[in-house]
Order: structure tokens, then sequence, then C-alpha cells
């Protein structure tokens, strides 16, 4: 598996030109899911701050009333609707942010088929082969279909990366990440936050995690990644801290990776959404997409049984 891919990518052909044609006129963007404090930070960010303008965040369903009424009132969203297909033919863009992955994938079908670009909240699905079936139908159709970790798609990581390239020699990799809610959180365990920890290790270091191994003592958990090329990442798991930091070990000693520059506003996932909202351009490839999950899934077998687990990689 090779490295991620970098924003730009485009898989449309005639459609970008299309899409470039509209990138003036107004985007209408629906979300479905107001139980993450994310929807309210759409609609601040899109409608109270006005960083895209152009385009607004009008309708949002809620998995109960309560979700949906605070999405509306602190994100500014006009429309509250009772079932998630009622904002067919009223959205150019929809974004889906449930906590529970295994609900992403159900809930974004009915758009797919009628073509709305679509970002779907980390992480992309629950299972890698349910996200290759609708990866694949978004790709004969032309649909632009993307989904990361907002901690992994910045500016910051990408700054990060190329400064790993420029590196003598290491094998170690520490990362520091919270775990919101424990390694059995009702949300998809490992899922839920664990992606925040994987997925900027894959970004920087690469996608070829060949092994997982997950192990627990007294509450802490923690999990080795060996990569195909040789390196070996230990993943420290907090609930305590919430906050992400990585750490390589050299033959100097141990130093943090830490970006040099300023981080931007509004930040880079935010920026490659609407982007691709707007033109279909590709942030990530479906394939690193797919891939991310797949590690997933081996890190989740692996808090069962405790064993080193082969990552299953599906190819798209």
């Amino acid at each position: 598996m090779g490295a991620a891919a970098l924003p730009g990518l485009n898989v449309f052909g005639a459609n970008t030109f299309a899409r470039e044609q509209q990138a003036k006129k107004k985007l209408i963007v629906g979300i479905i899911g107001a139980e993450n404090n994310h929807t309210v930070g759409y609609g601040k960010l899109i409608n109270i701050e006005k960083k895209f303008p152009g385009v607004e965040v009008n309708y949002v369903w809620g998995e109960t009333d309560a979700f949906a009424l605070r999405a509306q009132k602190e994100g500014a969203i006009p429309n509250i609707v009772k079932d998630p297909r009622e904002m067919l033919g009223k959205i150019d863009a929809l974004i889906v942010d449930h906590r529970h992955p295994k609900y992403h994938l159900p809930a974004a079908m009915p758009f797919l088929e009628e073509k709305i670009p679509m970002f779907i909240d980390k992480p992309f699905c629950y299972r890698a082969d349910e996200g290759r079936d609708f990866l694949s139908k978004a790709k004969a159709m032309g649909v632009p279909v993307s989904s990361y970790s907002s901690i992994a798609h910045t500016n910051e990581t990408f700054d990060i990366r190329n400064q790993v390239k420029e590196l003598k020699s290491f094998e170690q990799i520490v990362r520091y990440g919270v775990l919101y809610m424990g390694m059995n959180n009702k949300y998809g365990g490992i899922f839920y936050y664990g992606i925040h920890s994987v997925q900027p290790l894959m970004y920087i270091f690469g996608e070829d995690i060949d092994e997982v191994k997950v192990t627990e003592k007294g509450g802490n958990w923690t999990a080795n990644l060996a990569f195909g090329s040789g390196l070996m990442a230990t993943v420290i798991f907090t609930e305590k801290y919430h906050g992400w930091n990585t750490f390589i070990v050299e033959k100097e000693g141990i130093r943090e990776l830490v970006s040099k520059i300023p981080k931007s506003n509004p930040t880079r996932n935010y920026v490659d959404m609407i982007k691709m909202f707007r033109t279909g351009e590709l942030p990530r490839t479906y394939q690193s997409i797919l891939n991310g999950v797949s590690v997933l899934e081996a890190l989740e077998k692996s808090v069962s049984s405790r064993k080193w687990e082969v990552v299953k990689y599906v190819e798209i």
C-alpha cells in the first residue's frame, strides 16, 4: 500500500468542468446527524462566521429532537427535517456525521443515488467490504465522496510528513492520543476516536501497516503497528488527555515531531471538503479511505484476541 495521496486528485474527468461552472453559485448543504458537536461547528463556521461565502448549511436531521434543536440554535441552521430523505432535491452537498460509523453508509445511500457530493465523518464506515461497495458505486457514477480525520487532514500534518522525508533514519514511532469514552465505548470502540491516532501515522509514514497488536493492563491501552517498511509504531491511548502527539526514536534520542507552519483558519479539512463539493476534486484517494478502515478492523480484532492481527486490505 502506498502513501496517502496529497490533495489534488481528480477522477471525474468531464464532470469537473461542469462543477467548476457551479463554483460561484450558492451551495446548499444538509447534515445528517447532530449528536456530535461537529454539526454545531459546521453551522458556526459556515453560517455564522461566513468562512465560505456562498455556502449555507440549511438543513439538519438529528438522532433526537433535542440534538437537532441544539444544532439549529447554536449553528444557525434554518431547517430541521424529520427524515433525512426530506433533503433530497433541496441540497447540493451532504455531510453525514453519526458517532457510530455503522450508520454512515445506509444514511448516505439515497443521496449517492441522486449523485449528491458528500463528506462522511471519520471513520468512513464500520467494515471495509461495505465501504468498497459504496465507493465503487460512487466512482462508477462520478459522485465525489470523501472522509478523513480532522486531526490528520491538516497542513500541519503534511508539513510533518515533509520533515520526515528529510530525516536520515529511525525505526521507532510513539503516538500519544485520546480514546474518548474508552476502548469499550458504545460508538464502535476503537473506531470512535482511534482514527485520530492511526490516520496521521498513515499520512506521515505510509499505508503499509501489515500487522497490529493491542494490549491492555489496568485499563491502560496501547497498540503496536508493524509497517512493511520495518517501522514500528506504538500508540498510547488515554481518556485523560485530549490531545495528539507524535515522537520518533533516533540515535540521538526521542524527539517530538512538530509542525513548523502556522495553523490556518479555516483549517485544511474544511477547505478541502468545500472544494470537493464545488469542483469534485478528491482530497484523498478512495483506496486510502478504505485502508484506514482496514487497519481499524484489525485493531478491533486484536482488542478481543490480544494477539497480532494481519491487516486485510480490500482493493477498489
